[in-house]
């Protein structure tokens, strides 16, 4: 009686609550919403309750952001049979599902539990799940995060299954005023390697690529999509996808709408609204199977499509027409097929290298290396292509490619198998380029001779005038030079021009370029570097150690891409050998590990230090030379890094230009992983490929930093700071004493 009189109780306060607004998140069965009643999540995150759509008057059940000024709806309940008039109620029925009841008690959507009991209640949880619960042991019955619409969320886990290619999915809206099912849907699939598919009408409409355990080797995609997402196997057969920013961006979500298009978004909250980030397909040649079979599309041409090389179009006339869905044939048969259609044999086939390119669907994997990949494809006639990635391993296709497109970054570099005739332009290229090196040898010898001939009448030149006055000199020069053909200006037009030779005309000042490299690029380029790096460090045919990474030995092309440049100090390392010494120190102060400056050890984890400060100066945009005020002391750029992370006030270390509120995380890990780069002992630094572990995966744990080495020195009595808190020395005055025997 006890029990039946506290069920009661909550029972009628439930009423009183709905009734009169109050935020509740749990109804508690026999209890219901009703038509415009509404339930919070205990955060106030989001609502649930009844709405219409926009320019519909059609009632649905459904969960949108409660805080936000933008009406945005996460989920619905009676999408396919939208109630009427405004009589909806949402409750627990006999069998202990939910459901949606019109006025007449018809049931427009049900949970539909296999395992519900009586007994239960339903809550509206701060993540946007709505699910339902046994009342005595809190077991969930059934939740929202498996039942989803449009709308992919922080902690909503989307699966397939191995084995059965058992899917979860979230589809369209059929319009932005029909919450209905529409034409795509999009979640992962997998034969072999896992990989991100959108479907229209169950056909693949556009493809990731596949996921090689940090990213989808899909192209540009990746660097707007990979912060946050993962993918994990739970040995069972069943792979599940998730991303979460729940600690950084709470309002962030992937939504499919209703023209197909994969959306992420995040709440801009300065311009209130929402602010994507992300999207595809983003062009033509995203679109799946666009040029068809054994067609390479690039949305930097036109036309988008060609057939790649030793291959034809199959239907010169739908080419001509602009359809290329028919694709391409080869030209010439392989080896293998003309001994089996003929008899005859002929010359082994080849491989044609296509670089930076997206890999084709329908792959197939297997382990090895790049050079037992080519050797696997000779042997099985069926092999038509092979790509190697390092977390993935061997890929190799014995269908037709599908879905080939050139990308710009982040792309794979793919083998074609070819027939032997293929490759007739190349050998007489070769011959071309024998000939060409003997010509240009000739020419050389005879440019220099030419050259030191100048060089000795210059000299010659020279000695005559050695003795005249710098005044007669300068008046015989310009006898000799054509004044007409110089541009020639007064020390009066120059200082005009300058404004009295004004600091801001300075070349390298000019305002309109110091926001050229955003957030976004300079990321690029950091995770460039680490690559170049690691390649010295692993994946070159012999270790090599730079010993004199710097901020103006890292090129940059025109598309912003680094190099690593000057090995002028390099050294070698053999297989085995993991450090050594010298007793001539040589690189650039600021950038040299402790045990390198000090007792002259260098070692991979030499240019690991390197790398920190260089990574801290693209970050901050503060030179590794300045130096900062601590009242007592003069900070290095290492040095105010590690005062500001000790004060919790790590993010002001960033620069305020490239401030983006989409990507703080990023620019968090990244100076932690520089401070991690730039500790004192080499046994605590990580390795290069570590690092790049942890700039691109936001699930590693990283350490914590200990003190980094050269970070502070007392301040002279007689050394003031500037006004941006920069140290500038004083000079200082030196005896110098020769010494003369007796």
């Amino acid at each position: 009686m006890g029990l039946l009189s506290k069920r009661s109780f909550l029972s009628v306060f439930c009423c009183l609550c709905l009734n009169l607004g109050v935020a509740i998140d749990t109804i508690i069965s026999p209890q219901s919403i009703k038509d415009p009643d509404y339930i919070i999540s205990n955060g106030s995150v989001f609502k649930l309750g009844f709405f219409s759509p926009a320019n519909s008057t059609n009632r649905y059940l459904g969960i949108w952001y409660n805080r936000i000024s933008v009406f945005t709806v996460v989920w619905v309940a009676n999408r396919q049979k939208p109630l009427k008039d405004s009589s909806g109620v949402l409750t627990i029925s006999e069998d202990g599902n939910l459901v949606v009841l019109d006025g007449q008690k018809e049931i427009h959507w049900s949970s539909n539990a296999t395992n519900s009991v009586a007994n239960s209640n339903f809550q509206l949880l701060d993540s946007g799940n709505l699910v339902l619960r046994e009342n005595t042991g809190g077991k969930i019955i059934w939740e929202s995060f498996h039942h989803l619409t449009d709308t992919f969320l922080p902690g909503v886990k989307l699966s397939v299954n191995l084995r059965t290619n058992q899917k979860v999915l979230y589809t369209s809206w059929k319009s932005p005023s029909d919450p209905s099912i529409g034409s795509f849907s999009t979640g992962m699939a997998s034969v072999n390697i896992p990989e991100a598919f959108i479907w229209k009408d169950g056909r693949p409409y556009w493809r990731s690529g596949p996921w090689n355990g940090q990213n989808f080797l899909g192209g540009p995609l990746n660097a707007e999509y990979h912060n946050g997402f993962n993918l994990v196997d739970d040995k069972e057969g069943t792979v599940y996808s998730f991303f979460d920013y729940a600690n950084v961006l709470p309002l962030s979500k992937y939504v499919l709408n209703s023209q197909g298009n994969l959306e992420q978004t995040c709440w801009d909250y300065s311009k209130e609204d929402w602010k994507v980030v992300g999207f595809a397909p983003k062009d033509e040649c995203d679109v799946y199977g666009t040029c068809g079979a054994f067609g390479s599309c690039d949305s930097q041409r036109t036309p988008i499509c060609s057939c790649i090389r030793g291959f034809v179009p199959k239907i010169i006339e739908e080419w001509n027409r602009g359809n290329w869905t028919s694709g391409c044939i080869r030209r010439a048969p392989l080896q293998c097929q003309r001994v089996n259609h003929s008899g005859e044999e002929g010359k082994a086939d080849g491989f044609l290298k296509l670089k930076m390119i997206k890999v084709p669907d329908f792959m197939e994997r297997s382990y090895g290396s790049i050079d037992g990949c080519r050797k696997q494809c000779l042997k099985n006639n069926d092999c038509v292509a092979y790509a190697y990635d390092f977390g993935i391993g061997c890929m190799s296709w014995s269908r037709d490619l599908i879905d080939l497109r050139k990308l710009s970054i982040r792309g794979s570099d793919i083998y074609i198998r070819l027939a032997y005739s293929e490759f007739a332009k190349e050998r007489h290229l070769k011959l071309i380029i024998r000939i060409s090196k003997i010509i240009g040898a000739i020419a050389i010898l005879s440019t220099t001779y030419c050259f030191w001939r100048w060089t000795a009448k210059i000299r010659e030149f020279a000695s005559k005038r050695k003795n005249k006055s710098r005044e007669s000199l300068l008046f015989d020069y310009l006898d000799d030079v054509k004044l007409h053909d110089l541009p020639i200006f007064s020390l009066e037009e120059v200082a005009t021009a300058t404004n009295n030779f004004h600091v801001a005309n300075m070349l390298g000042r000019d305002p309109l370029n110091q926001k050229l490299l955003n957030w976004k690029k300079r990321f690029n380029i950091i995770e460039g570097i680490g690559r170049g790096l690691l390649y010295l460090h692993r994946d070159s045919r012999m270790k090599i150690i730079h010993r004199d990474l710097k901020a103006s030995n890292i090129l940059l092309d025109e598309e912003l891409n680094p190099k690593i440049s000057d090995f002028g100090i390099a050294r070698i390392f053999r297989e085995r050998e993991n450090q050594a010494n010298t007793k001539r120190v040589v690189g650039t102060y600021g950038y040299m590990s402790p045990e390198y400056a000090m007792h002259g050890l260098f070692s991979e984890k030499s240019d690991v230090f390197s790398f920190g400060v260089l990574l801290l100066e693209i970050v901050s945009g503060r030179r590794n030379t300045s130096f900062y005020d601590d009242e007592q002391y003069y900070l290095s750029l290492v040095g105010f890094a590690w005062k500001l992370w000790n004060n919790n006030n790590i993010m002001a270390f960033v620069d305020p230009t490239i401030w983006d509120p989409c990507f703080p995380m990023e620019m968090f890990r990244c100076i932690h992983v520089g401070l991690l780069c730039v500790q004192e002992l080499a046994r605590d630094r990580p390795t290069i490929s570590t690092i790049i572990s942890m700039l691109s995966s936001d699930i590693v744990d990283l350490p914590f930093p200990k003190q980094p080495a050269f970070t502070e020195r007392q301040i002279a009595s007689n050394c003031k700071p500037n006004q941006q808190g920069q140290i500038r020395l004083p000079s200082c005055s030196v005896t110098l004493t020769t010494i003369y025997g007796r």
